[in-house]
C-alpha cells in the first residue's frame, strides 16, 4: 500500500468516525429532548389530577385553583408541541411564542397554587411570601417581558424540585433589584448535591433525572435573557430565577 493510499484510508476512517459520533450525539440530543417532554407531561398532568381531586373533595369553586389547573394543562399541551417538534427533527430548545408583559407576582401566585396539591400529598408546607419592596429605578414596574407559559414551566420545575428533594417546607418570594426581577424558591432540605450548572449538564447528558427539571428551567431562563443560580442560605437550597425587567423583547424564537 502506498503512502497516499494509506493516508486516504486514515482520512476516510477519520471522517467515518466523526460522522458516527455526530449521529450518536444527534440521537442522544433527540432522546434527551423526548425525555424532557415526557418529564414535563408527567408534572402538569399529576398536578392537575391532584388539584381536581382536592377540588372535588372540598366541593368549592375556587377560581385560583381552576386557573392553576388550566395553566398546568396548558403546560402539558406545550410539552406535546415540543414532542412534535422533536419528531420533525427541528428541536433546538424551548421556543418562545406568545410574548407579553408578565406580572411575576401573579406568576408566582399561580405557580404556588398549582403546586399546592402536590405539596400536600408529599406532606410539604408551601408558602408564598409577601413581595419585597421594589428597588427605585428598577424599571418596568416589576413586570417581565416573555412567554407566560414558558416562565410558568420554569418556575413550576423549581418548585417541584424543592417539594421532592427539599425537606418539609418550601418558600417562594418575588422581588426586584436594579433592572431585574427575582423569584426565589427556598427549602429547608439538605441542599443541592452539586452546582446548578453541573446538575443541568448531567441531565442533558442523560445521567440521571435529578437535574432534568432544572435543565429545562435554565434553558427557559436563558431564552428570556435571564439566569438561575444558587444563592447563600442558612439551610437547604435557595434558587434564584432572575429575569430582566420589562423594557426589551427577550432573545428567542418569535
Amino acid at each position: 500500500m502506498t503512502a497516499t493510499a494509506a493516508l486516504c484510508g486514515w482520512a476516510a476512517a477519520a471522517v467515518a468516525t466523526a460522522l458516527a459520533l455526530a449521529v450518536r450525539h444527534a440521537l442522544d440530543d433527540g432522546r434527551e429532548a423526548v425525555a424532557r417532554a415526557c418529564h414535563e407531561l408527567r408534572g402538569p398532568l399529576t398536578a392537575a389530577r391532584l388539584g381536581l381531586s382536592l377540588q372535588l373533595r372540598a366541593d368549592e369553586g375556587s377560581r385560583d385553583r381552576l386557573r392553576a389547573i388550566d395553566t398546568e394543562l396548558c403546560r402539558a399541551a406545550l410539552a406535546l408541541d415540543d414532542l412534535s417538534v422533536v419528531r420533525r427533527g427541528e428541536w433546538s430548545g424551548p421556543r418562545l411564542t406568545a410574548l407579553e408583559r408578565v406580572d411575576p407576582a401573579a406568576l408566582a401566585a399561580d405557580a404556588v397554587e398549582a403546586a399546592r396539591p402536590r405539596a400536600q400529598a408529599a406532606g410539604v408546607g408551601l408558602r408564598l411570601l409577601e413581595p419585597s419592596p421594589r428597588v427605585p429605578g428598577s424599571g418596568g414596574g416589576g413586570a417581565v417581558w416573555g412567554d407566560r407559559l414558558r416562565l410558568a414551566q420554569a418556575l413550576a420545575n423549581l418548585i417541584a424540585n424543592a417539594i421532592e428533594h427539599g425537606g418539609t417546607e418550601v418558600r417562594v418570594a418575588v422581588g426586584t433589584r436594579a433592572r431585574t426581577v427575582r423569584i426565589e424558591v427556598c427549602d429547608d432540605g439538605p441542599g443541592l448535591p452539586a452546582p446548578v450548572a453541573a446538575l443541568a449538564r448531567r441531565a442533558r447528558r442523560g445521567r440521571g433525572t435529578r437535574g432534568r427539571g432544572l435543565a429545562i428551567a435554565l434553558a427557559i431562563a436563558g431564552r428570556h435573557g435571564g439566569t438561575i443560580a444558587a444563592a447563600p442560605a442558612r439551610t437547604g437550597a435557595r434558587l434564584v430565577l432572575e429575569l430582566p425587567a420589562a423594557g426589551a423583547v427577550p432573545r428567542g424564537d418569535r
